[in-house]
């Protein structure tokens, strides 16, 4: 059996001619899942089901064929691991369609080898509801101005003009692939991840760009909406706020930051929630259940559920801008190019 906190409550009798508190105790109902450790949440599952794929829930033999047919990094599949995506020094022709995925060497990757493994059970997809496995987006989605990197991931080439314009991953400010959340996700690193509990906060330390979720705890989900920071405070990765509830960890987050949900992939807008659940189903293994709500851009409510799996590992440093002269080195190019294009008119 896994270890959960039992919050005891004590009794009190309480009349007129009584001045002593019962010795006896009520047993509480409410428990308190242990989240503490090191956990990984690597896998090549997606947030939406493959097109060709029916069922959430696949056989193992099913999950190796899904696995095996499922491209890394973009690349086709097969092709993350051929010579010219790994070979040191070689570096990929510029402003190439797939420049940006083979900037990386195989040497630096870990998404994960299987599909998610969910209580048991190979999951096609991290969403469950709805049944299709696809996001629910409306046709006409308003109070969301997206911005998209997809070309400039792939090609290298996209706007220089300042720091700004730069995404946020690249920027080092928060990590690519949603895995800081809410909606915490894997990526093709780093997906490890460290829960500390304390009797009024859980913090949750994301390897990937060493995000920080730092998560006040209430007595109730009343005390804890209650206590929501004025919406002016749109922070980096939310409001979050948490109660325990039959033996779940709750969190529920509002008011982020719009830069952050312009480019991420689970956006909603300044109208929107997420409800995250996070329950302990043994030794070692953590569920997590996340809702996003939000009538401006979904045309329902809709779940997703993945798996938290106990690591040896370590969660090292993401020394993401220490000693990282990327940024200044494409602005500075950037700069140079602009100089010369004057030069020649």
């Amino acid at each position: 059996m896994f270890t959960v906190k039992s919050l005891v409550a004590r009794s009190a009798l309480i009349g007129a001619a009584i001045s002593l508190v019962s010795s006896q105790t009520v047993a509480q109902e409410a428990t308190i899942p242990d989240l503490e450790g090191i956990w990984t949440n690597a896998s090549l599952t997606g947030l939406t089901r493959p097109r060709d794929v029916e069922k959430l829930i696949v056989t193992a033999d099913e999950a190796q064929v899904i696995a095996a047919n499922t491209s890394i990094a973009g690349l086709p599949v097969g092709e993350f691991e051929a010579p010219e995506a790994s070979t040191p020094g070689a570096a990929p022709a510029a402003g190439s369609i797939d420049f940006g995925l083979r900037a990386y060497n195989d040497f630096w990757v870990d998404p994960g080898s299987t599909l998610a493994l969910v209580k048991g059970e190979y999951r096609s997809s991290y969403i469950i509801n709805p049944e299709n496995g696809q996001i629910p987006r409306v046709d006409n989605p308003v109070g969301l101005e997206r911005r998209s990197f997809g070309s400039r991931y792939l090609t290298g080439v996209g706007d220089t003009s300042g720091p700004e314009a730069l995404p946020l991953a690249e920027r080092c400010l928060l990590g690519f692939g949603n895995t800081s959340g809410p909606g915490m996700m894997g990526t093709l690193y780093n997906s490890t991840y460290q829960f500390v509990q304390t009797d009024d906060y859980v913090m949750i330390l994301i390897e990937m760009v060493h995000d920080a979720r730092i998560i006040p705890l209430y007595a109730s989900a009343a005390e804890a909406r209650a206590n929501a920071r004025p919406a002016v405070l749109q922070q980096w990765l939310g409001d979050s706020r948490g109660w325990y509830e039959n033996g779940e960890l709750v969190v529920e987050t509002i008011n982020i930051n719009p830069e952050q949900m312009a480019q991420s992939s689970i956006p909603i807008t300044a109208d929107g929630k997420f409800t995250e659940r996070f329950s302990r189903y043994s030794d070692t293994e953590i569920v997590y259940r996340f809702t996003v709500e939000d009538e401006n851009l979904y045309s329902q409510a809709w779940t997703a559920e993945l798996s938290y799996h106990a690591t040896d590992g370590s969660v090292y440093e993401y020394a993401c801008h220490e000693g990282n002269y990327a940024m200044p080195g494409i602005l500075a190019g950037a700069r140079r190019q602009d100089w010369e294009a004057s030069q020649a008119q």
